[in-house]
């Protein structure tokens, strides 16, 4: 498979969502934004109301909105898809129906998150994107989740699912490097055709180079031109070039993810970060969490001016 020409493979965004003050969704700046990120050269797809996006915070309906108007404002140039996030086959059929119908060309299908707690059968698990892509066909996304939760596939699953027509390609967050390059081998050999994706900000160009056809992450949504410089020179092999962009992705990576995985809080401060060079409409998130403390906000101006951020708010 040549990833240049695979329409699921490159580089995706995971994109931040803006409130108002109130924590209403801005419509304006939504738009604003997803057209930014649509404009981005080699950008090959937005998705929005995934983790980054706050999906857990929005009602049903404003998932639904959220991707209207992303689909509206960035549709035309790059492929739109929706994070779904539902405890059943019948509420996650639900809300495919609802982004396909507002214009969704596919969907990121997260696990029912009491699985996180509770566990579940390996033909639940299959079975759940069987559900979903019969009930609503439509392209989908698997997200695989990091091994050491009771919600991450096995490479068994994973070789079932890809079985599945509807199952366009993988995002692989197992988050455990061991398992990466055998898992990649054995998908690839079976379903060649189906794109794996990383999603490990944190270990990105290790992923990239041990076995990858693009990445859909969050920080495509923050600095789009420094992860297509990243992410295309190491599905190209070059590694020089690979290592000298991501020196310009590491001092970012440590101000938001503080040398973590992706988390809420990271999200946080990933929008408070794009708030303050002046390319996002505020640094509101949606409760549960709380706003930064101001000791937060200043440490991060600091550390964005350090590297040559120029901060506007």
């Amino acid at each position: 498979m040549n990833w240049q020409h695979h329409p699921w493979a490159g580089v995706f965004a995971a994109t931040l969502c803006p409130f108002h003050i109130n924590e209403s969704i801005d419509e304006e700046g939504l738009v604003a934004y997803m057209q930014e990120l649509a404009a981005v050269d080699g950008i090959e797809g937005v998705v929005c109301n995934g983790h980054t996006g706050e999906i857990m915070s929005l009602r049903h309906s404003e998932r639904a909105e959220v991707t209207r108007v992303t689909a509206k404002a960035a549709g035309q140039k790059v492929k739109v898809i929706s994070g779904v996030s539902g405890e059943g086959s019948v509420d996650a059929i639900d809300q495919a129906l609802a982004a396909k119908e507002v214009g969704a060309d596919g969907i990121l299908l997260m696990p029912p998150h009491h699985w996180l707690r509770f566990g579940r059968t390996p033909e639940t698990a299959i079975g759940f994107f069987q559900d979903v892509a019969e009930g609503s066909d439509i392209p989908i996304i698997v997200h695989q989740y990091p091994a050491w939760t009771k919600a991450g596939y096995s490479l068994a699953e994973m070789l079932e699912m890809v079985k599945i027509p509807q199952v366009v390609c993988i995002k692989m967050g197992t988050r455990d490097m061991a398992r990466w390059r055998w898992d990649y081998e054995q998908l690839k050999e079976a379903a060649p055709n189906v794109p794996i994706l990383t999603c490990h900000d944190e270990y990105l160009l290790a992923t990239l180079l041990e076995g990858c056809d693009g990445a859909l992450i969050g920080f495509a949504g923050f600095v789009p031109e420094l992860m297509v410089e990243v992410v295309h020179a190491a599905l190209n092999g070059d590694l020089v070039g690979a290592r000298k962009a991501r020196k310009l992705v590491d001092p970012l990576a440590r101000i938001v993810y503080n040398f973590g995985e992706p988390s809420g809080d990271a999200h946080q401060r990933m929008k408070c970060a794009r708030w303050l060079i002046g390319q996002f409409p505020s640094m509101t998130m949606r409760k549960p969490l709380r706003q930064l403390p101001t000791t937060e906000v200043e440490k991060i101006r600091q550390h964005l001016e350090l590297i040559g951020y120029e901060c506007k708010n």
